[in-house]
């Protein structure tokens, strides 16, 4: 079976995110000083066969803890779907 995962991976909130400063810096500059906060992360998009959405996810699982989040900084949230 064909799976599609849409993985999200964001800085922990207690980790400063300098990236996510500097955009809202940037918005303040274009005049859009409403933000009161803004956090840069990775989306992405995988798409795997596997035997069972059971299966999917135990990969998709792996994948994020031991590859595409650094766990010390990151968390990570997924969906996974029958592509």
């Amino acid at each position: 079976m064909k799976f599609i995962a849409e993985i999200n991976v964001m800085p922990q909130k207690e980790i400063l995110d300098p990236q996510g400063k500097a955009v809202k810096l940037g918005l303040h500059n274009l005049g859009i000083d409403d933000v009161s906060d803004v956090r840069i992360g990775k989306h992405i998009t995988m798409a795997l066969d596997a035997d069972s959405e059971a299966d999917a996810q135990q990969r998709v699982e792996t994948a994020c803890s031991k590859l595409l989040a650094n766990m010390i900084m990151e968390d990570y949230t997924y969906t996974l779907k029958e592509g």
